[in-house]
């Protein structure tokens, strides 16, 4: 095989608000026979798709999809810190076939990521810098939301440029399923959190951004002992849409809108087309198998958590 995927829910709340021990277990479990068979792979390139939570990207200037050229992990929710390994010319190759692709990608050079990048890293490559990785932010909360398609074409460019490189390339997804913590709405906040919205919260204080996650905790506290207190997880969904992926059926999602995802499965589901962009990346390397599959609800991670494998055929 020349290409590998993996796509896995991450979540803020790994530590701090846990399920029961032998679902931490289960899910550990998961993500080490994950990690060994990525290792077998052994990528020499890494495309990771990743949506931001307000902690890289504001409404100062605020893209659908964005190409790091290099980047840096802010450390929140005590993921890693510290610089990715992005190889900047092959990035900048990626960021210009995109375009020509007719896909609108802004790049940066000055990419900032939380845990979202940072713990698919970790979690399945050993660190932020283990493996050369072309950082891929695709925007999950900010409205206006790109669609389905976008994303889809979005990973059609990167697939066929990731071919053009003759490497073994590993590409990544990161985020959902069905879940809505607390994510502050621009048009629902009073004018200081505006303001971070808008690019004050790019160096939040210490005290804030303490708050900012104990809030989060607090949600999902609150969550495990009323399911009501915030928008229900929706396994039924989460389910079919792993069904779509693992029937190469993806396409089918383009006319599926952004106010009917919201409410089928939370606000932060958008997060998923980051596993749609890196299905159509690896389906540019022709026919694929999708395997070990794994899904559970897991409400004291406000999450509907799945992990999922795929491999190239050729």
């Amino acid at each position: 095989m020349s290409a590998y995927l993996h796509c896995l829910s991450h979540t803020p709340l790994v530590g701090y608000v846990d399920p029961a021990a032998e679902v931490l277990a289960e899910v550990d479990e998961v993500i080490a026979a994950a990690r060994a068979r990525i290792a077998a792979f052994d990528p020499q390139l890494v495309f990771l798709f990743a949506p931001d939570h307000y902690n890289g990207f504001f409404y100062d200037v605020m893209p659908s999809f964005c190409i790091g050229m290099a980047a840096h992990a802010i450390g929140d929710f005590h993921s890693l810190a510290g610089p990715l390994d992005v190889p900047r010319a092959t990035a900048e190759a990626c960021a210009a076939a995109v375009l020509e692709a007719g896909v609108d990608a802004a790049v940066s050079y000055r990419m900032q990521v939380d845990h979202g990048f940072a713990q698919p890293l970790e979690l399945l490559l050993g660190g932020l810098a283990e493996k050369p990785a072309i950082p891929v932010f695709i925007n999950g909360v900010a409205v206006p939301l790109p669609g389905f398609q976008r994303a889809r074409l979005l990973g059609e460019a990167i697939g066929r440029f990731a071919r053009s490189t003759g490497k073994r390339v590993l590409f990544l997804g990161s985020g959902g399923l069905s879940h809505q913590p607390p994510v502050p709405e621009l048009a629902r906040v009073d004018a200081r959190m505006a303001d971070r919205l808008m690019g004050s919260g790019r160096d939040l204080p210490a005290d804030e951004r303490q708050a900012r996650q104990q809030r989060v905790i607090s949600a999902a506290e609150g969550f495990v002992a009323d399911p009501n207190s915030l928008h229900p997880l929706n396994p039924e969904w989460d389910n079919h849409f792993l069904d779509l992926l693992e029937q190469r059926r993806f396409a089918e999602l383009d006319g599926l809108g952004n106010a009917a995802l919201s409410a089928l499965a939370g606000k932060s589901t958008h997060e998923v087309k980051t596993w749609v962009a890196a299905f159509a990346a690896l389906s540019a390397f022709g026919p694929y198998q999708a395997r070990e599959r794994y899904y559970r609800p897991i409400p004291e991670w406000i999450a509907g958590f799945g992990s999922l494998s795929a491999h190239s055929l050729t």
